[in-house]
């Protein structure tokens, strides 16, 4: 089994990703290999919360250019976790 802050990389900071934390939503980009069932073992053990969902995204590369050099950036996964209602939040800033 892997461990599991090798599946999670990091949290996703946006406006959005604030806004759902409202709904017990929560942003992480995750490993490209990394499946549903995966990334819910990995949140509830680092965590210690219960999940409910995940909802995956895959993200290709982007072309990039500089000079007569070309290719593209890494592809990226991020990954949507649902928590259930009667777990407690995740201090993603911790004080």
């Amino acid at each position: 089994m892997k461990d599991p802050r090798d599946i999670i990389k990091r949290p996703v900071i946006t406006e959005n990703s604030m806004n759902l934390t409202a709904q017990k939503k929560y942003t992480f980009e995750v490993d490209v290999k990394a499946n549903k069932t995966e990334v819910k073992d990995a949140i509830e053990a680092i965590f210690g919360v219960k999940v409910e969902k995940v909802n995956i995204m895959n993200y290709k590369g982007k072309f990039k250019r500089v000079g007569r050099y070309s290719g593209f950036t890494n592809r990226r996964r991020k990954a949507i976790v649902t928590l259930t209602p009667d777990s407690k939040d995740i201090e993603l800033f911790e004080a």
